[in-house]
């Protein structure tokens, strides 16, 4: 579903169409004077943690966007401009006047943020964009900023609303998919899109190649800064099942589906502890309604605006925590029951799908780098970390809903071995799950620092789920040897558990 297998910055996407080979036509544009512009530029200084070293960090960078300014005095952005930001400043377009701001609330799975300057009359004189909804057809603008802080508006036709995978790949939200030709503008790695002087949607991804773009649309907006508003925010449920088209006839035949029953789609798995399983959804059942809303055979909707949406629509853009009614088919019998939905929070994964914003837990013992499982451990082996990270691990993170479940929080893995007096004859061994440590079984990563309390008769024994199958580290040895591990590799400490 998503269009671009990767995620693209907008300023290096928009210079690229200058410099590329076959520079591209510009479309419409229009200045306009900066004193109207309700938007800011957000400068960003970010510094992500090393997973492969994760008791140091890369090195920081910076990002420069648009912030759309909205309602109550903040500024509305994409997540990623502000993930693992050591300063944020705001910045008036038509005076240049800056000011330090803080992030009220963030979503990384929808990609939307809240920022406050910390001046709250730093906005003053700003009328803020309200929401405004958009459909297949309509010409609408994306917006960027001249170095005079003119605004420029370019066109951008909308071809398509869907349900498309976002840039945390397990969330898959309402996507607009315009056609549009950016050209270079410093500061555009979040650029709002605009209708008749209402804020439509953020642009979520650029294809330089193709002239596709992706924008957060208005409701997926609308629903982040409705539970922005309240005291916890709520996030967007899942009901955690997958369903495949029910269009063969001879599966219709298999699932006993009555031939005056005209939809449907067929439930081919269900996660275990989620809301669907909750509300005794089976694999087999066939869906046939939700929300009061028909399924199709291939799992849409009709939207009284925008048509065939995926069924996953009507879920996400639910309030966390709403019941909703639901009609299957079990052998041929219709079934009415009601679902419960909830958002998954990213702390109840076995192997959390992101780690942003927060330290990686770590512990170095004699050399060995024992750490939690992480999404973001993989993708420190690049974009295509599905293919270049451990086979392993990458299927743990995969199939985790259906493989571990239980007492077991988290994955405690031996990623790597530092070479040292302790480790001689283990230096080739990594990416290895460590299932117990000095009889200890390691259900979380907290389990580790308790475990090594105890040494097995005077030796740290570390058990794992394949070969080898132990290893021993004699620990007063690994206790005499600490201050020239960390001397020898620039260890601030041998740990982080918080």
């Amino acid at each position: 579903m998503k269009k671009v297998t990767q995620r693209t910055c907008l300023a290096a996407a928009c210079a690229a169409l200058l410099c590329g080979p076959g520079r591209l036509a510009a479309a419409p544009e229009e200045a306009v004077p900066a004193k109207m512009v309700p938007v800011v530029r957000v400068n960003a200084t970010n510094q992500a943690w090393d997973f492969f070293h994760p008791w140091a960090k890369h090195a920081p960078y910076s990002h420069r966007g648009l912030g759309a300014v909205i309602a109550n005095g903040e500024v509305l952005v994409t997540a990623e401009l502000v993930a693992n930001s050591n300063y944020l400043e705001l910045e008036r377009a038509e005076t240049g006047e800056k000011v330090p701001a803080t992030v009220v609330v963030v979503d990384y799975e929808a990609d939307l943020a809240l920022l406050k300057p910390q001046d709250d009359k730093f906005l003053k004189g700003i009328t803020p964009l309200i929401l405004t909804d958009a459909s297949v057809g309509d010409h609408i603008a994306i917006w960027q900023l001249e170095s005079t802080g003119a605004l420029l508006a370019t066109d951008a036709l909308l071809t398509t609303v869907q349900v498309a995978r976002y840039p945390e790949e397990d969330v898959a939200l309402l996507d607009y998919n315009l056609t549009t030709s950016l050209q270079y503008r410093d500061g555009s790695f979040t650029v709002p899109i605009v209708k008749g002087g209402k804020l439509a949607g953020l642009l979520l991804r650029y294809d330089t190649r193709t002239q596709d773009a992706d924008a957060i649309p208005a409701p997926v907006i609308e629903h982040f800064l409705h539970d922005a508003a309240e005291k916890t925010y709520g996030g967007f449920p899942k009901a955690g099942l997958l369903f495949a088209s029910a269009r063969d006839p001879q599966l219709r035949r298999y699932a006993n589906i009555p031939a005056m029953v005209p939809g449907g789609v067929y439930v081919t798995h269900v996660e275990r502890e989620s809301a669907a399983e909750e509300a005794g959804i089976k694999e087999g059942d066939i869906l046939l309604e939700l929300a009061g809303r028909s399924v199709d055979q291939d799992g849409n909707y009709t939207d009284p605006r925008h048509g065939k949406l995926s069924l996953i629509n009507l879920i996400s853009l639910q309030t966390a925590g709403s019941k909703v009614p639901v009609k299957l088919l079990r052998n041929g019998k219709a079934l009415d029951v009601d679902i419960t939905l909830r958002h998954k929070a990213v702390e109840s994964y076995v192997i959390p799908p992101y780690v942003i914003d927060k330290a990686p837990s770590y512990y170095v013992l004699g050399g060995l780098v024992l750490q939690e499982l992480s999404r973001q451990y993989l993708k420190e082996w690049g974009g295509d970390w599905q293919k270049k990270a451990p086979e392993r691990m990458v299927y743990y993170d995969h199939y985790q809903s259906d493989l571990f479940h239980g007492e077991r929080k988290r994955l405690v893995i031996l990623s790597q071995v530092l070479p040292t007096t302790d480790t001689i004859g283990y230096e080739d061994l990594g990416s290895l799950v460590v299932t117990k440590i000095n009889d200890v079984p390691l259900t979380s990563f907290a389990d580790v620092p308790r475990a090594l309390e105890h040494p097995v008769n005077g030796f740290h024994k570390i058990e794992f789920e394949e070969n080898p199958n132990v290893i021993y580290l004699d620990a007063q040895q690994v206790s005499d040897h600490l201050e020239d591990l960390k001397k020898t590799y620039g260890l601030p400490d041998i740990s982080r558990t918080e």
